[in-house]
């Protein structure tokens, strides 16, 4: 069975996972994307798609990262290694396995 959330409840809980993705810096996109499938540029593309047009990506992602994202990669971004590409590589082909789509 599964439970609705509250729109107000949702929102305050993807506002509590940005501000925490904002604060854990040394967790990377590559090993987001390798762990969970998904990442700081998934929430930002979602909520470009949410905005139907408001945001661009630009601004979804400045959105999510809380700078622009340039700013943030010069900070924050470590060089992926080869066995992290491999690892986002799989989740990424399992997202698409799991949606139906491979």
């Amino acid at each position: 069975m599964t439970v609705e959330i509250d729109d107000r409840l949702a929102a305050a809980a993807f506002r509590r996972l940005v501000e925490h993705l904002r604060m854990r810096t040394d967790a990377q996109n590559v090993d987001l994307m390798g762990l969970a499938g998904f990442c700081r540029n998934c929430l930002a593309d979602w909520v470009e798609e949410a905005s139907d047009g408001a945001l661009d990506k630009n601004a979804a992602r400045e959105a999510i990262y809380g700078m622009p994202q340039s700013e943030w990669k010069t900070r924050h971004q470590a060089p992926a290694t080869p066995e992290q590409l491999a690892r986002m590589e799989a989740s990424v082909a399992l997202n698409k396995q799991l949606r139906g789509e491979g």
